[in-house]
Parts: structure tokens; C-alpha cells; sequence
């Protein structure tokens, strides 16, 4: 996909409900890659989005609309083509928060790692319904 004619697109909201709104609505409306999201203060945060030219703005026209009806829109931009580098930097911020590949947040389980939790407590204090008095 980001071989030769891709594009670089940014869509900056105030506030996150507005900016997974604009990037559920971009992602669904073409062939895109949201890569990753960026925040600053006063709760604007940015998301990028990456794919063919004609895709991306397509993407980001719709984001648009739906960051206004959710939320505030601040500015959007795509940039056809971008130098190679400026791609890095915006990948570099994937990659850091990503942290060593293969690794799940810290703090999160899933509902499997959480039901067996609960299996276990269970075997270990079998009188135990889970529920507090």
C-alpha cells in the first residue's frame, strides 16, 4: 500500500470522542491505514492515516464530517506523496508506543486471562461466590 503513490493524512480534533469517530469513519471509508494518534494539550489530539492518494482524501473528507458532527474539528491536511522521512517520524511514534514487539499494554488482560482469573479463584475458595455482602 505505501509503496510509490501513497499520502499522508492528518485529521486534528479537540477531544477523543471526536477523533475515533473521524478515524472510524475514514477507515471504513476506503482503503486507509490509521497508524497512529497523537495528543497535545487542551485535549487536541491528531490521528494519520496513511494510503493511496485518491484514498486518503476520500478518508479524510468523510473523517472530517464526522469529527464536526461528533465533536469539534480543528484542521486536516493531506499531503500526496510525502517525502519518505516524513513517514519515519510519523512511524517512529507507532513504534514507541508499541514498546517491544509483541508486547500487550501493561495493566490489560483479556476476557480469556480474566475468566481463567476467576476460574481459579474459584477452585482455590470454592465458598466464595464473587459477590461482596
Amino acid at each position: 500500500m505505501l509503496s510509490g503513490g501513497y499520502a499522508l493524512g492528518m485529521i486534528e480534533t479537540v477531544g477523543f470522542p471526536a477523533l475515533v469517530a473521524a478515524a472510524d469513519a475514514a477507515a471504513k471509508a476506503a482503503d486507509v491505514r490509521c497508524v497512529t494518534y497523537q495528543g497535545a494539550d487542551a485535549g487536541i489530539v491528531t490521528i494519520y492515516i496513511v494510503g493511496d492518494v485518491a484514498s486518503v482524501s476520500a478518508a479524510v473528507i468523510v473523517g472530517e464530517a464526522e469529527a464536526r458532527r461528533i465533536g469539534q474539528l480543528r484542521h486536516s491536511q493531506v499531503i500526496p506523496r510525502p517525502d519518505q522521512t516524513v513517514l519515519q517520524m510519523v512511524l517512529q511514534q507507532l513504534d514507541k508506543k508499541k514498546g517491544p514487539s509483541g508486547a500487550k499494554p501493561a495493566g490489560r488482560s483479556t476476557s480469556k486471562e480474566t475468566a481463567d482469573k476467576q476460574n481459579n479463584a474459584k477452585k482455590e475458595n470454592p465458598n466464595e461466590t464473587g459477590k461482596e455482602e
